[in-house]
């Protein structure tokens, strides 16, 4: 099947075969390798990626069900010769270590601090919940880090949502 795409701001149009995941599409046919295959099975959040804005486990979609949308990796966050924001903050605040998690934490915080509503901690579901250090690791708890640098990503995310 022929499929467009709008990846990290360029359109792009190519064959794929039905059974081929978004994230094999962006590492094995685009060289798009930021988006690391963790688990493969939607786990652990290596692969995280935004789909028109939302935070999607690259993973678990097939590519085809993905055509004339638009993909952001996180090669697409910089902008400008510059570093995102959530990329400044996760090395003011050492939040890696080995790095393998980084991409889909960084793709995961910026969907996430997109989103509105409460989440499975707020504590009052009337009122708009405020980002607190719960808060944050209730939202990113789709994405693990193996190095355990939970504490520095916390802070980084806080960091740019303030």
């Amino acid at each position: 099947m022929e499929i467009t795409l709008r990846v990290n701001g360029d359109e792009r149009t190519l064959p794929v075969d039905p059974r081929t995941s978004l994230l094999d599409l962006l590492r094995e046919r685009l060289g798009l390798t930021g988006s690391k295959k963790g688990c493969d099975h939607g786990q652990c959040g290596a692969c995280t990626v935004l789909l028109e804005g939302r935070r999607v486990n690259a993973c678990l979609l097939l590519a085809v069900a993905c055509d004339g949308l638009a993909v952001t990796t996180v090669e697409g966050l910089a902008g400008d010769g510059a570093l995102h924001p959530l990329q400044e903050a996760f090395i003011a605040h050492d939040a890696f270590q080995c790095g393998y998690c980084t991409p889909g934490q960084l793709c995961s915080a910026a969907g996430m601090l997109a989103e509105r509503g409460p989440s499975a901690v707020t504590e009052d579901l009337a009122a708009e919940p405020g980002l607190t250090a719960g808060e944050i690791r209730e939202r990113m708890s789709g994405n693990l880090c193996r190095c355990g640098a939970y504490q520095g990503i916390v802070a980084a995310i806080a960091e740019v949502a303030r």
